[in-house]
């Protein structure tokens, strides 16, 4: 197959390096964006009459003729094409003739991809972020179902202070919130127009590149033509949303994969999004919440080798570049998928209130309030913290919990001690008594929920 660059060179290149080459089997899926570019292209070289009326116009229908076959699969792509632009265009000129070697006058390559690419990420995260409000109104609704539901909150993975479950979800509910902040925020920066850069040094014709821009849905273009056709910053900041939102959804799966485990039993998750074992029929595995998690580094390692691409690249544009889409192209579809199958998964999760109770009842977690009702009786808290040490030691040796103790047995330890210490140190007490913004107590919870709630509105 003739190459449309050939002239300079034959254009003869080994079969082995036009495999190794070509990007059509992963560029293809930018073909809509690819063919709508092009459509505003030839409108604008129309416009500017750097080329007649009619044949912009007989671009435009013949390009919105492709698009429709393609859609269709009347069209198949032809994987001898090196990319996805020259397949279009050489369907172009096949069906218009010498009409179709117009479109390419006044752009490269060069910024069509920067175009291409931007254009497919622009939409590719306004999925993404829909998917992430999603989920975080499915855990913002089971925070709002078990906003008094109490459980240990733990640190190191020790038994800390009572807490409820519903604040406990509403943590990750922040963490989506940022992740959409950031992933706005990049998309701001995305969202500027290449096109009419050319291959490094913009152009002789008398373009408009605002007026392509403007078609196009971008907010400015591009103010530097270099910096046009070379920039992936773009890419590397959506990378680095996507892996800490995978983070926080790896975060939360090991909590889940933990939480339904015969040593916590604190949720069940469903049928529908576990499996089984191939030899042990008691096995209920968390296989989806444990996929998310090593997914995860799937994309950590996207955003790393897009980084190393990148570092010792000289201006302009490179064939190193080509490898931008493939580690885009696969973060986009793996947090896509994990956050198709995380809403769900929280949506049909059975908490296990009685179990989180048991749990808190019997890890001293109201210890921290006994010591502070030393310290609201006058005693100085590094005193009451050695207290309330000593009385939790003594009640491990005997295998008794704190509210199991006596006064007598209290007041062994401190004149302090009378009967209005039980109310202070029940938990349900302690959690309520967590009045600070932000804190455990419910309306504290309530008050966080209704926040979220709102922001998922904006």
């Amino acid at each position: 197959m003739a190459k449309l660059w050939a002239g300079r060179t034959a254009g003869d290149t080994d079969k082995l390096a036009d495999d190794f080459n070509s990007s059509i089997r992963f560029d293809s899926r930018m073909y809509r964006e690819d063919i709508t570019g092009s459509m505003a292209h030839a409108a604008m070289l129309g416009a500017r009459g750097i080329i007649p009326q009619r044949d912009a116009a007989a671009l435009i229908d013949a390009l919105q003729g492709i698009l429709d076959d393609l859609e269709s699969g009347a069209l198949a792509f032809d994987t001898q094409c090196e990319d996805v632009h020259m397949f279009v265009e050489q369907v172009l000129t096949a069906r218009v003739g010498d009409v179709g070697k117009k479109l390419h006058t006044a752009r490269s390559r060069n910024d069509q991809v920067a175009l291409d690419l931007r254009m497919y990420l622009r939409a590719q995260n306004e999925e993404i972020m829909a998917l992430a409000k999603s989920l975080t109104a499915a855990i913002t609704a089971q925070a709002e179902e078990n906003k008094a539901v109490i459980l240990p909150g733990y640190t190191h993975l020790q038994r800390a202070q009572p807490i409820t479950f519903g604040h406990h979800l509403m943590a990750y509910a922040m963490m989506l919130l940022r992740d959409l902040d950031r992933l706005r925020d990049a998309a701001k920066r995305m969202n500027v127009s290449p096109i009419g850069c050319c291959a490094l040094a913009g152009t002789t014709y008398d373009t408009d590149r605002r007026m392509e821009a403007a078609q196009l849905g971008f907010a400015d273009i591009a103010r530097n033509s270099l910096d046009g056709v070379s920039d992936r910053d773009f890419c590397v900041e959506l990378l680095a949303g996507y892996a800490i939102l995978m983070m926080h959804l790896s975060r939360l799966s090991e909590e889940l994969i933990l939480w339904s485990s015969w040593e916590f039993q604190f949720v069940t998750l469903s049928d529908a999004y576990t499996t089984g074992s191939s030899i042990m029929p008691q096995k209920k595995n968390p296989d989806m919440a444990e996929l998310v998690r090593g997914k995860t580094g799937r994309v950590y390692g996207d955003l790393m080798a897009l980084l190393t691409t990148l570092k010792g690249l000289p201006l302009a544009y490179n064939k190193d570049m080509q490898e931008d889409k493939e580690a885009i192209f696969d973060a986009v579809d793996t947090v896509k998928l994990c956050l198709k199958v995380f809403a769900p998964m929280i949506e049909t999760m059975t908490v296990r209130a009685e179990n989180m109770k048991k749990a808190a009842q019997t890890g001293f977690i109201n210890a921290t309030d006994l010591a502070d009702y030393l310290v609201k009786k006058g005693l100085p808290f590094r005193s009451a913290y050695q207290i309330s040490g000593q009385l939790v030691a003594k009640c491990i040796a005997e295998g008794k919990v704190l509210e199991e103790l006596t006064l007598e047995e209290y007041r062994a330890f401190s004149d302090l001690f009378d009967a209005d210490l039980y109310p202070e140190i029940d938990l349900t007490a302690c959690v309520e008594k967590r009045i600070s913004e932000g804190g455990t107590s419910v309306a504290s919870v309530e008050a966080q929920i209704a926040w979220v709630k709102a922001s998922l509105e904006l």
